[in-house]
């Protein structure tokens, strides 16, 4: 697939050759854990989104709290071309990131009328468009989505004061009372700020030869986030998704049975355009599970449900969009349907590529990528979880059956990567003719013996999953080296850089990342 959307992705036969596998290296770790550390199930990170630039990333996590990273190995090379074309080209700079806020964006809720409690945790951030300098972003949890603005605001100091703390008799207290007003730091001295004025107001011994007034300047500044809106009330069940759009003024928000349509500027209102909620709660047979915006149509977006299809629908056919203009999805091979089809037929995530042409779709087992031109069926099936289809009922068990993974694609449309248990993750290459499968684990050493793949270019319309066949002597519950999967560490979030092949993801508490 390439940037223009004509061709690539395995539709058109593989036109452009495949990239050679790439060769990943561990950049860089947040919040590493020591061996035996306790994890605080408020710092588990539940979401990550890199912004349009990728100049920086925002995490969010159990506890409510939205962290900030920012770039800072192009710091320093943006100077006049002539010296940039001094420096050595060959030196390659891995990225590099480092903290630069944090802030409180959900706390937990009570809801009095349906006696429920709302936790704190983040479920999705998404960037907004960047102004003067400043940064915007949504945050949600399952009932509230915030609107922040991040800026830095300067610290005002008082300076210039009369009375040099050396050279006065008594206590340097004394002269901070008279120096220091209440709740204002002396930047012109190291004079500690006081709570209260003094009412001593005597001169050091022979006076002072002149005053003058003190002045209030801002050296300093401080990174400040700041909560402009709160668009609340408009969700009944929990919200899985919000997406922005393309015209930078609107984004909507999907639970499991309907989207609203928001304006940024409005938090009174919202549209309603999708509903699925039937008139008798009896018949529903499917709920939304993700929702996202189209990145250059702003008036198509696509929704996924839980029996594994993606409708695409366009918000210029109606108000209320009860129709699709497309539908996508896998039809069921005769006498293949069990207990487990649907549930691991739903999907959990979709993207779309950054040209638009194609989507990406994660369900338990599998990894899709769709071309929005052909509804017959996905250009490309990537298997990961193919090996735990024996243990299909020890997973039901557990629960784990119900893990919701994320995807994502690269910014050249290349590759897409998604999570599994044991804090791996996998890259695929969606060339048609590509056989890129890289299986990595979440920690300073990424590299792993690979584990067994599939992946299916245009597929037959046949059957729903193909299965992969198990090479060597590997057993459905461990992994190529032998050891047993641990479905306790689960790697479900993960995001791309926008425009280079740089991968952070999220192992619990820690946020990991990567550079090819």
């Amino acid at each position: 697939m390439n940037g223009g959307g004509g061709s690539g992705g395995g539709g058109d036969g593989g036109m452009t050759p495949p990239s050679p596998p790439l060769d990943w290296k561990f950049s860089q770790v947040f919040g590493e854990r020591t061996a035996g550390e306790e994890i605080q199930e408020v710092d588990i990170i539940s979401a990550i989104e890199f912004d349009k630039t990728g100049d920086h990333l925002a995490t969010g996590d159990r506890g409510g709290r939205v962290v900030l990273f920012e770039r800072t190995d192009k710091k320093g090379h943006d100077g006049p071309r002539r010296d940039l074309e001094k420096m050595d080209c060959s030196t390659s700079r891995h990225p590099e990131f480092r903290y630069q806020t944090e802030f409180q964006s959900h706390e937990p809720e009570f809801d009095y009328l349906k006696s429920l409690e709302i936790e704190e945790k983040i479920n999705k951030i998404r960037w907004c468009q960047m102004a003067n300098g400043a940064l915007f972003l949504l945050s949600t949890n399952d009932k509230t989505i915030k609107f922040w603005k991040v800026q830095d605001k300067k610290i005002k100091k008082v300076c210039n004061v009369n009375l040099d703390p050396s050279k006065i008799s008594g206590s340097p207290t004394d002269a901070g009372m008279l120096a220091s007003p209440k709740g204002i730091s002396n930047g012109g001295s190291n004079i500690k700020p006081v709570n209260c004025l003094s009412t001593d107001f005597s001169f050091p011994p022979g006076g002072i030869a002149s005053l003058r007034l003190p002045t209030v300047t801002s050296q300093e500044t401080s990174l400040m986030a700041s909560c402009r809106r709160v668009y609340g009330h408009a969700h009944d069940y929990h919200i899985n998704s919000i997406s922005n759009n393309s015209d930078g003024e609107t984004f909507i928000s999907a639970d499991d049975l309907r989207i609203n349509l928001w304006n940024l500027e409005i938090s009174s209102q919202s549209f309603n355009i999708v509903d699925v909620k039937p008139s008798n709660m009896e018949d529903l047979t499917e709920v939304i599970t993700s929702a996202e915006f189209h990145p250059t149509h702003c008036n198509t977006l696509a929704y996924s449900s839980s029996k594994g299809s993606i409708r695409l629908i366009d918000l210029r056919q109606s108000a209320l969009c009860d129709s699709h203009s497309k539908l996508f999805e896998v039809q069921e091979a005769p006498g293949s349907r069990s207990f487990f089809t649907e549930i691991i037929a739903s999907i959990s995530d979709i993207k779309f590529a950054k040209d638009g042409r194609y989507m990406l779709s994660r369900d338990y087992m599998t990894l899709k990528l769709w071309d929005i031109h052909m509804d017959s069926g996905p250009v490309s099936t990537f298997q990961v979880h193919e090996h735990l289809r024996p243990r299909l009922c020890d997973l039901y068990e557990n629960d784990s059956i119900f893990d919701k993974f994320e995807c994502c694609l690269s910014g050249d449309g290349q590759r897409a990567a998604t999570g599994s248990y044991s804090n791996l993750f996998r890259v695929f290459g969606c060339s048609s003719s590509s056989a890129e499968a890289t299986t990595l684990e979440a920690s300073k050493n990424p590299m792993r013996k690979q584990l067994p793949t599939t992946t299916n270019h245009r597929p037959s319309r046949t059957g729903t999953f193909t299965r992969g066949a198990r090479q060597g002597s590997e057993s459905p519950g461990s992994d190529a080296n032998g050891n047993a999967f641990d479905f306790n560490m689960k790697l479900l979030h993960l995001a791309w850089h926008p425009t280079e092949n740089s991968i952070a993801c999220a192992a619990a508490n820690s946020l990991y990342m990567y550079y090819a």
